[in-house]
């Protein structure tokens, strides 16, 4: 058998023991239109991914979760072009798609799940494990700051100064001055980066290098900072509390850290708000790029003589 049909055969097995086991794909909004390879923009903030259940298959289309942000759903318009992932163990495939439109999706509750309809691929690409900047995908993984959290009473005062920089950042308005930026931070320890692998309805997956896995041996509950600009010119901050860690295949530690609101109720929104606001501007910029792209040589260059003039 050739080799290009049986890795066909194999991705497409994999899929099939996805839906079997009820298990999730991960999709971000992709960062080009789908085969062109001319520069367009981009998130300067980097590529959010999404954790989504694999609801069902089709000849042509795969059917997973709507995505979501700490319960709130995320719209991904029709027709914005996505870039997937398939995992299961050590084998992994990433391949570009297209979002077709929602559906209800029944069998899975008492109340039908609304799910989003996607182009199945006709071929897929090789990655390593759990990485995915590799040349096909155009993504690029966010960095996270963290902190181990000492004294998890002292994050009401800096979620709470993130509200009020959110929300005036929204309306327009200046966000008030801050004589001293370390005097909102939390008790925290040392810092440390990690990068945003995925993000599910109430975590994120983050994975971090050997020299730094040892703070989640010996913390649970961290100070995280997720930077997006110049999309978000507010940071989003919260409070996470560590759920799981293994070594992938690159040995490095990947962590699923669940989003803590307990000392602070409200600041739930706002996390769930940012997240949702820098999605729909990555579709935004999507769109941009595509109505570029459509436009005739002449028009582009007529614009470019413009912009320089």
């Amino acid at each position: 058998m050739p080799a290009s049909r049986s890795r066909t055969l194999e991705w497409r097995r994999s899929l099939e023991q996805v839906l079997e086991r009820d298990g999730a794909i991960e999709i971000a909004v992709a960062s080009a239109t789908a085969h062109s390879d001319e520069p367009v923009a981009h998130a300067a903030g980097g590529d959010i991914v999404w954790r989504v259940r694999l609801l069902g298959l089709s000849e042509t289309e795969m059917l997973v979760e709507q995505p979501a942000a700490l319960g709130r759903p995320i719209e991904i318009g029709k027709g914005i072009q996505l870039v997937g992932a398939i995992a299961i163990g050590q084998n992994r495939w990433v391949f570009r798609t297209e979002a077709l439109g929602y559906t209800d999706a029944t069998g899975f509750g008492p109340r039908a799940l609304r799910g989003i309809r996607i182009r199945k691929p006709e071929h897929v690409d090789r990655s390593s494990r759990r990485a995915l900047r590799v040349d096909t995908t155009m993504l690029r993984l966010p960095e996270v700051e963290m902190w181990p959290l000492l004294d998890p009473r002292s994050v009401v005062v800096a979620e709470r100064w993130n509200e009020v920089a959110f929300d005036a950042a929204m309306s327009g308005s200046p966000c008030p001055p801050v004589s001293d930026a370390e005097s909102l931070m939390p008790t925290v320890g040392p810092k440390f980066v990690a990068s945003l692998m995925n993000l599910g309805g109430g975590g994120v997956g983050l994975r971090v290098g050997h020299e730094d896995a040892m703070n989640f041996s010996r913390h649970r509950l961290f100070w995280i900072r997720l930077a997006l600009e110049p999309e978000l010119s507010v940071p989003i901050c919260s409070t996470g509390k560590l759920v799981h860690t293994h070594i992938d295949s690159l040995q490095c530690t990947y962590a699923g850290v669940a989003f803590d609101f307990t000392f602070n109720p409200g600041h739930e929104r706002f996390v769930a708000d940012q997240i949702r606001r820098y999605i729909m501007l990555q579709q935004d910029l999507q769109r941009q790029a595509r109505e570029q792209l459509a436009r005739s040589p002449e028009d582009r260059a007529g614009q470019s003589s413009r912009a320089a003039a």
